[in-house]
């Protein structure tokens, strides 16, 4: 006979199977929508068709820090065999997350929705959201909520599932759907994934677009090529304009916009095209197609040669301002250079400050931000009169290739030699470069003082509840 210690014990076990049970049978797991329609519905034929068109992808290896990719959302007869492209390049990766950008076709709603909890299922089996980072991006005054129903058929996302399950091992995805995105939306997603990703490495963002559609051939991959040159020099404003104008399309312009921005807070200097075709080339109706990208976003440093090149450009557009009040106009073909890039030229004769001027945003090709700066150091900082050609002999020029600011929670983090500052505090504002406090031999209070100063503050005004500090890092090129 049986104990009734014993029998109470059983019971309890067999609740918690059953509430197990329950449980899983309620887990908010949203299933497949175009399984059989945008992709094989079959385990064994989704498997084999995605495997094979990673083995038929190219595998460059751009140097630099991948951040983000970017991969189109068509059928997979379609875009299938471009996307491979893309999700070649995560195998062998140490990526654990993906945040996954897409644009909503189905739902109109404001702002975006993020997919908070459980999971998301293909053929393959199941990707688990990672609920911390998912919950984490939700702020319902910026418009950004778990709108479950905007889901429900969307396409945009899903097609890009089996390609992660058979590019990485385990990965846990953060899928992002934008409606209508507004100003605070898209502001609030841009600081909350740059401070993720800031914090892990092993995090990476896909957008999900393709691009024009229904052109005639040539006309396509003339309104795609502007696309993808404004995401290779990673020019935000440029994209927008385009977008914006209806110069040319993409339907996930959004999500493209929006990891472009938090890819730049991250350092990227540069887009890398894997592969761009249209859907012409796969059924060879040319009078209308779509047009699909694979590219990538990288942090790239400056090779010896790139930073060589910067330096003989200022140096020739400080000779060739001063002498003939012109600026060269160099016909150059490397993607590193022509991407976006903020730049300070520094010109000193017999180790004095002669000239000193720059920008602190990449909004204008690396090599015009050198270019520009180089004229206004020579003829338009105000501590000096503009140079003149007697000058010219002894003068020392230095190019400073800034990284993107990030916000200084606080000020024991500064690092002399390393950071460069940026002060705001209203309508007032300063900025030292890096090596400034090593050549003044300042320490740090004295460099946050001289920062105050410059911009017309109190000595102590870094420390006003409203003022601001920025650090930034730089390539110093002399």
């Amino acid at each position: 006979m049986m104990r009734p210690g014993r029998v109470a014990l059983l019971m309890l076990a067999v609740l918690a199977a059953a509430a197990s049970v329950l449980y899983a049978s309620r887990e908010p797991v949203k299933e497949p929508a175009v399984a059989g329609a945008f992709y094989p519905a079959d385990q064994s034929e989704l498997s084999r068709v995605v495997d094979g068109y990673l083995a038929n992808a190219a595998a460059p290896s751009p140097s630099g820090r991948l951040i983000a990719l970017i991969a189109p959302h068509a059928g997979y007869p379609y875009s299938g065999q471009v996307a491979a492209y893309s999700y070649r390049q995560l195998r062998g990766r140490p990526v654990d997350t993906v945040i996954i950008i897409g644009a909503s076709h189905y739902s109109a709603y404001t702002g975006a929705s993020v997919y908070a909890e459980g999971g998301m299922r293909t053929p393959l089996g199941v990707m688990k959201i990672n609920e911390r980072i998912a919950r984490s991006l939700l702020d319902e005054k910026a418009g950004i909520v778990f709108y479950r129903d905007a889901f429900a058929k969307e396409h945009s996302l899903e097609v890009q599932l089996p390609f992660l399950q058979r590019a990485l091992k385990d990965a846990t995805i953060v899928p992002i759907l934008m409606g209508a995105p507004t100003q605070a939306s898209l502001g609030h997603l841009t600081d909350r994934l740059t401070a993720i990703m800031r914090k892990n490495d092993r995090v990476i963002i896909v957008a999900s677009t393709d691009l024009s559609h229904y052109f005639d051939a040539t006309t396509a991959v003339g309104k795609d090529r502007k696309v993808i040159d404004a995401i290779t020099r990673m020019s935000v404003e440029d994209l927008q304009g385009l977008l914006a104008s209806n110069e040319a399309e993409a339907c996930g312009g959004f999500p493209v916009l929006l990891t472009m921005m938090v890819s730049r807070n991250l350092g990227a200097t540069n887009g890398v095209l894997y592969k761009y075709a249209n859907s012409g080339d796969v059924t060879g109706d040319t009078a209308k197609v779509v047009g699909y990208a694979a590219m990538g976003l990288y942090k790239s440093p400056l090779s010896e040669q790139q930073r060589q090149e910067l330096l003989s450009l200022a140096r020739r557009t400080v000779t060739d301002h001063v002498r003939y009040k012109r600026a060269p106009e160099p016909d150059l073909q490397d993607p590193r250079l022509l991407a976006n890039g903020a730049t300070f030229v520094t010109i000193n004769r017999r180790h004095q400050l002669r000239g000193c001027i720059g920008n602190i945003e990449p909004v204008m090709p690396l090599y015009r931000s050198v270019i520009r700066n180089a004229v206004a150091a020579s003829s338009q900082d105000r501590r000096f009169p503009p140079m003149t050609s007697g000058e010219l002999v002894d003068m020392e020029v230095e190019v400073t290739v800034l990284s993107p600011l990030e916000p200084l929670d606080d000020v024991k983090n500064v690092r002399i030699g390393m950071h460069g500052l940026l002060l705001v505090k209203g309508a007032y504002s300063s900025v030292f470069l890096p090596q400034v406090p090593v050549e003044q031999k300042w320490e740090l209070k004295t460099y946050l003082e001289e920062l105050c100063l410059k911009a017309g503050l109190p000595k102590d005004g870094w420390k006003d509840k409203d003022s601001r500090l920025f650090t930034f890092t730089a390539d110093i090129v002399k």
